[in-house]
């Protein structure tokens, strides 16, 4: 229109090319300083060593096994007995104990564990929870053994108890049966299969504890990252306490839950002194948890070392690395899902 001026173009970003006038972005390097190039290859270098580390283990377990599996071939994993003096090696029975000892401390942990967190970052007060928290890895510290000694001395006698009285009514599940009189007027001496003590139910109370601290501690870090604002808008459309935790804090913690129990999982199958000091150790396929007797892979490792001859010893370490490849399994499954948590979805109200 006339009488107006037409404003000037602002060119706006980086400088242009003068010739073309087109726009050139800026090229950024950036230059770690001496002590960022010093960590930076220190923590590579101990990444590496580690999976140096791990390799070179199974490396030497699979290489010690090579003996046994061409002596006895697949029979190996499916025989149950282990009786080196009369040339029959299987580890079919103690594999099955290993998982029914892990699979049943996990029902005693887990759920404490979940409470145990959820208590620590929702319900304590703040002046408490770094108490809480030193209390609870302060338990990751205690040694296998004094778990062990506890169980065994302590809580087997009520243990047996307890077993005896979910046989007694519940023994028409396969899991709680136990071959035995249930009714018999002295139960813990009646003849047949009479004792309660050194089962897999009591040695997984002594892995539970070894394990509870693990879990708790993987679950109440992803509890701890449940985002505020969706927290306190839970609260403030009326919400009680739990239904806020219900709502929320278990959705968004779904993952540490998951990590956290196969966490615990790859522990509790490699626990080795409790079991030892608990069970009585048998060598046999069995269903029946309740029931005196079972054994595991680290307790035959740890039993039966020292008197073992090189034909046994290969089998021992066989074994080993039967063991091995499932920890690593487990774990490496809980590392994924860990990672996976760091992330999270917007929880639905």
């Amino acid at each position: 229109m006339p009488g107006q001026v037409s404003p000037t173009p602002v060119q706006v970003g980086p400088p242009g090319d003068p010739s073309t006038g087109e726009e050139v972005p800026r090229r950024v390097s950036s230059r770690y300083s001496l002590q960022d190039q010093v960590f930076i290859h220190g923590v590579r270098a101990v990444g590496y060593l580690v999976l140096v580390i791990v390799s070179s283990i199974g490396l030497f377990l699979g290489i010690q096994s090579v003996p046994t599996l061409q002596h006895y071939g697949l029979s190996f994993f499916t025989e149950f007995r282990w009786l080196p003096s009369q040339d029959v090696i299987g580890i079919s029975g103690v594999v099955v104990g290993t998982v029914q000892v892990a699979l049943i401390a996990l029902v005693f942990a887990v759920p404490l564990a979940v409470l145990t967190a959820l208590f620590i970052t929702d319900w304590a007060p703040a002046r408490l929870r770094p108490t809480l928290v030193r209390v609870v890895d302060l338990m990751a510290a205690v040694p296998g053994i004094v778990f062990g000694l506890w169980v065994l001395f302590v809580v087997q006698p009520h243990a047996t108890e307890v077993a005896h009285w979910i046989s007694k009514y519940f023994g028409w599940f396969p899991l709680f049966h136990v071959r035995t009189d249930v009714d018999y007027p002295i139960w813990n001496q009646a003849p047949g299969y009479p004792s309660y003590a050194g089962s897999a139910f009591i040695a997984a109370i002594a892995v539970a504890m070894m394990i509870f601290p693990m879990a708790t501690s993987v679950m109440r870090e992803v509890f701890g990252e449940a985002p505020l604002g969706e927290k306190e808008a839970a609260l403030a459309l009326g919400a009680t306490r739990w239904a806020m935790v219900r709502t929320v804090v278990l959705p968004f913690g779904r993952s540490g839950v998951v990590g956290g129990t196969m966490l615990a999982l790859g522990r509790a199958l490699g626990e080795t002194i409790s079991v030892v000091l608990v069970i009585s150790q048998t060598f046999e396929i069995k269903p029946y948890v309740l029931e005196s007797g079972t054994s595991t892979i680290s307790s035959l490792i740890a039993s039966s070392f020292k008197e073992a001859s090189p034909a046994q010893l290969s089998a021992l370490l066989t074994a080993g690395f039967v063991l091995f490849c499932m920890t690593l399994l487990v774990n490496s499954l809980a590392a994924v899902i860990v990672s996976r948590s760091r992330g999270r979805e917007v929880t639905d109200l």
